[in-house]
């Protein structure tokens, strides 16, 4: 598709990967909206790019519906979602606490369904539209202390295989997009420690590369799921 003049809704894009995507798309033409949860980080990143801030949390049904209303208001269609909000923890099965796993999935799975259903109404609607998933490695194996945050990339590798063979009949494009680390604030808020200055790993302009990439392909066709891994990272 053409980049230009496209418009798009970025979810968890005041920072990070979010951020990266929307300034990528930004800077090829396209109109860009982005959502958080953190007005002020909000704000200053959106006229820091140039895109329209919503202030929003996906995982309240309420936030979603008042989003895509500002977002129409403002822009008359949507043409491209990016679903990257999410967060995750380090915690030991027999250390799990209810309703950190609870609010994991609601951001991570329950926020992004709530979000892709809204705009795959539209989407059917307009017989057009683009829906990218930013997943994880997370979501295609285990490991140790990743209960809650690699269960819910599971389920958001799942969603993107079922809304797939949904929406296909109707020129909806559905892309999964699998980052292994990368460095963002995603780590201090899971809890555990990354060198920010690291020059062999992922950075967030790495994966908005790819988005950027995927969505430019002729509408005639797609890639599914692409997986990232940094070349030969140090730690």
């Amino acid at each position: 598709m053409n980049l230009t003049n496209a418009t798009a809704l970025v979810t968890g894009g005041s920072s990070g990967i979010g951020l990266a995507i929307a300034k990528s798309l930004v800077d090829s033409g396209s109109r860009v909206a982005i959502t958080g949860r953190n007005e002020k980080r909000l704000r200053d990143a959106a006229a820091a790019i140039g895109a329209h801030p919503i202030k929003a949390d996906v995982s309240k049904e309420a936030d979603v519906t008042r989003t895509y209303r500002e977002f129409f208001d403002k822009f008359g269609h949507l043409d491209i979602l990016v679903n990257n909000a999410a967060f995750g923890e380090r915690r030991l099965l027999v250390d799990m606490d209810r309703a950190a796993f609870d609010a994991i999935l609601q951001t991570n799975v329950v926020g992004m369904m709530l979000m892709s259903r809204d705009a795959a109404k539209h989407f059917v609607e307009r017989k057009a539209g683009n829906i990218v998933n930013i997943g994880s490695t997370a979501g295609v194996r285990g490991a140790a202390n990743g209960t809650s945050y690699y269960a819910s990339k599971f389920a958001v590798r799942g969603m993107t295989e079922c809304w797939r063979a949904e929406l296909r009949q109707h020129n909806v494009r559905v892309f999964l997009v699998n980052p292994s680390e990368v460095l963002t604030n995603f780590a201090a808020t899971a809890g555990f420690a990354q060198d920010d200055k690291n020059p062999t790993k992922l950075q967030s302009e790495d994966i908005a590369h790819i988005v950027k990439s995927v969505l430019e392909m002729n509408g005639r066709g797609f890639t599914t799921e692409l997986t990232v891994f940094a070349t030969n990272p140090k730690d």
